[in-house]
């Protein structure tokens, strides 16, 4: 499909310190930025890294026409030179990255950008638009489908999105948190998601009764026959309709009711009293689906209920991320390349401790124990080797004296863009997906993907590398 040109997709200021560097002939020093958040939505233990893909086809189409030329001329503020230098504008630089659907966590360095200082700067509100939006969304499925515990759910979102891009690429970020289909229709076609979905309330709204919508429907679908039992009253007239037209319409072809819908009312309740309806006029295998404003915390309880619910229909509050609608990764600054090549780290202070930045280049680790469980991540300098019995440094608590022993470290960024090319291929969303299953099941402890008092995933330092940061704090607080 056509790849929209989202050049222009940029805070202002991005461009103002752009031309800056530029008048300056300071466009060509290289930088680092880093790309980290500060903490889980919603209390979490985790979250999941969404919205590389995109990230990466950004950068390879990245450039300006003279559409966008001429507009940035009409501000009156930027050098002629500098617009000129635009129109040839291409990404040079280097990204580092994790693997979309890595399972990640605060303060350490899911992406980092090395590139001359105009390519690094330009690319910032692109970078966490994509980031902060598919990080949160499939963050917030995966508690969905935690929740689900086994059952199925499906996106049902576009239409309470708060835009069409954010109903597509969220229905892509909650297939990665393991949402097993969408109702959205371009995600899947786009992104390859099983697509589903049953009948509108207009349907049986538009017919003279009910009996006839479902008949009608049943006939016309009479392989994914899924009726929606509850526009007029569910138990004396949505269940006896369905279950007169299974035996009347789809047993004479030879084919059975796949489902029922419930999209209000007391959904545990009414679920009951459907499958003992159901069960008794021989429709055993129908399933009952529902919807209607559900999220993890409405799902546990209607399963906590003993609700009998096969598959879950959850539109605004996933696709919003309703209970905490904002992620906050943020793209600071970590080091400047010297004449004599080597980065000087950079660090941003703040009275808000947890705003003081990791300086410098650096390796970012998961420390697996010999079972193969994951028991923290530590950040190290960049190219320093981790082996044999490594002491590490709790940054909360430095003066203890700790130590990893019979551990493996697994470093987690992997080069994705060098030289402004694609380097890391492109994975489909189902393989993310199953990436995601496969640490939730194997390597992350269950202690960490408790809703309510998570365990905290542990990031710490290599002594080295935490001697350099307070050096650089004390330096700069002098």
């Amino acid at each position: 499909m056509e790849t929209k040109n989202l050049s222009m997709l940029m805070d202002f200021y991005e461009m103002t310190m752009s031309n800056g560097y530029f008048v300056h002939q300071d466009m060509n020093h290289k930088v680092a930025f880093d790309v980290f958040y500060r903490r889980n939505p919603d209390n979490g233990g985790f979250a999941i890294f969404a919205g590389l893909e995109q990230i990466i086809e950004y950068i390879e189409n990245l450039r300006f026409n003279d559409e966008d030329i001429a507009y940035l001329r009409s501000q009156g503020i930027f050098d002629g030179q500098f617009l000129q230098y635009l129109k040839e504008f291409r990404f040079t630089g280097d990204i580092y990255s994790f693997r979309e659907g890595r399972i990640m966590y605060p303060n350490e360095p899911v992406m980092t950008v090395v590139a001359p200082l105009i390519d690094a700067q330009l690319v910032e509100t692109a970078i966490l638009a994509q980031i902060n939006h598919q990080s949160l969304i499939a963050t917030k499925a995966r508690r969905v489908v935690k929740a689900a515990d086994g059952r199925g759910v499906s996106d049902f979102g576009a239409r309470r999105a708060h835009n069409m891009d954010a109903a597509v690429y969220g229905a892509r970020a909650c297939a990665i948190g393991g949402v097993h289909s969408t109702a959205t229709v371009l995600a899947g076609q786009m992104f390859d998601i099983p697509v589903s979905g049953t009948m509108a309330h207009s349907w049986v709204m538009y017919y003279e009764d009910e009996f006839t919508a479902f008949a009608k429907y049943a006939e016309t679908y009479p392989d994914a026959t899924v009726l929606l039992v509850d526009t007029y009253d569910v138990l004396r007239s949505g269940i006896p309709n369905a279950i007169r037209v299974a035996h009347e319409v789809l047993e004479p072809m030879g084919k059975r009711l796949k489902g029922i819908r419930l999209d209000s009312g007391d959904l545990a309740y009414l679920s009951i009293k459907a499958r003992k309806m159901l069960d008794e006029a021989g429709c055993t295998d129908c399933k009952i689906f529902v919807s209607n404003s559900l999220d993890e915390f409405t799902i546990s309880s209607l399963i906590a209920q003993g609700a009998c619910i096969d598959s879950f229909g959850v539109g605004e509050r996933m696709i919003t991320a309703k209970s905490e609608p904002v992620f906050g990764a943020v793209y600071k600054i970590a080091g400047v390349l010297k004449e004599d090549g080597v980065f000087s780290p950079r660090i941003k202070v703040s009275e808000n401790v947890e705003k003081i930045t990791n300086p410098g280049l650096k390796d970012v680790y998961r420390v697996y124990d010999e079972a193969g469980k994951a028991i923290a991540d530590i950040v190290a300098n960049k190219d320093e080797a981790l082996e044999g019995k490594i002491r590490y440094v709790d940054p909360q608590k430095p003066w203890k004296v700790r130590y990893f022993e019979n551990c493996t470290f697994v470093k987690l960024q992997e080069p994705a863009v060098i030289g402004g090319k694609r380097v890391m291929k492109p994975v489909p969303v189902k393989e993310i997906a199953q990436f995601v299953k496969q640490q939730l099941d194997n390597e992350i402890w269950e202690e960490e993907q408790r809703f309510e008092n998570p365990h905290i995933h542990y990031l710490d330092m290599t002594p080295k590398y935490y001697e350099m940061k307070m050096t650089l704090l004390e330096k700069v607080s002098k």
